[in-house]
């Protein structure tokens, strides 16, 4: 069935004027339901027949992880009593990403970093008028295809350097207090709406998916978020 979420996780000017449609996607950078949704995404934007922009709102899996972030095998430990215990769910993920285009490769994965530098890069994109979609694409893919720790600076430089955002930029917005505070209010008012988990998809602030979600079934919500057409099975259980 399909579900409706308040308007207080987002400010007006969110939405470009004349967008017929406007994609909220609510993610964490190290989610890779979140990836796997956001490349569905772009296949089923394809399909869109009008103007349309994309923004993202921040999530952490984690939000409570140390600023270092923690041993990839130790997280899986702690969250799921051992990494064995959690290679089926890996290996259907990386059958998924294949046909999206994405090589997961969680073989190189050594750490679990604090996505809050890299939430704050994303909202410097935001500002100052960037694709955000592909700067999320570049972070999300240093991680899961390369094994990169986008919660270490360096990363996150070399990363923004090839989207044309200097040096400096980057370190002075992971280090403004007030950046890491719009953030947190974000993320605040996001969970308080309701939300539970991630991947999310806000249309038109009218329809909310869950979960990464075939094209197919996003352009059906597309089509409801726009015209008030389509089925009524939007939204599927949270994936986190």
């Amino acid at each position: 069935m399909s579900e409706r979420l308040t308007n207080t996780a987002n400010s007006p000017e969110r939405m470009a004027p004349g967008a017929a449609l406007h994609v909220e996607v609510i993610a964490d950078l190290i989610c890779p339901f979140c990836y796997l949704g956001k490349r569905r995404l772009g296949t089923a934007l394809r399909a869109v027949q009008g103007p349309y922009d994309v923004s993202w709102l921040p999530w952490q899996l984690n939000p409570e992880m140390p600023p270092e972030g923690q041993s990839f095998d130790e997280y899986l430990t702690r969250r799921f009593g051992s990494p064995a215990s959690v290679e089926p769910v890996l290996e259907g993920l990386a059958r998924e990403g294949k046909e999206a285009g994405i090589a997961f490769r969680f073989d190189r994965l050594t750490r679990v970093p604090n996505t809050m530098k890299a939430h704050q890069l994303m909202y410097l994109a935001e500002r100052d008028g960037r694709n955000q979609s592909e700067l999320a694409e570049e972070l999300m893919s240093a991680y899961f295809e390369s094994g990169e720790d986008i919660g270490d600076s360096s990363v996150l430089i070399e990363r923004s350097r090839r989207h044309g955002i200097a040096a400096d930029d980057v370190l002075r917005v992971i280090d403004d207090e007030a950046a890491r505070q719009i953030i947190t209010t974000r993320e605040g008012q996001v969970r308080s709406s309701g939300i539970a988990g991630v991947p999310g998809f806000l249309l038109n602030r009218r329809l909310l998916m869950i979960g990464a979600q075939e094209a197919d079934a996003m352009v059906n919500a597309f089509d409801r978020a726009m015209f008030g057409e389509g089925t009524d099975e939007l939204v599927s259980p949270a994936l986190h």
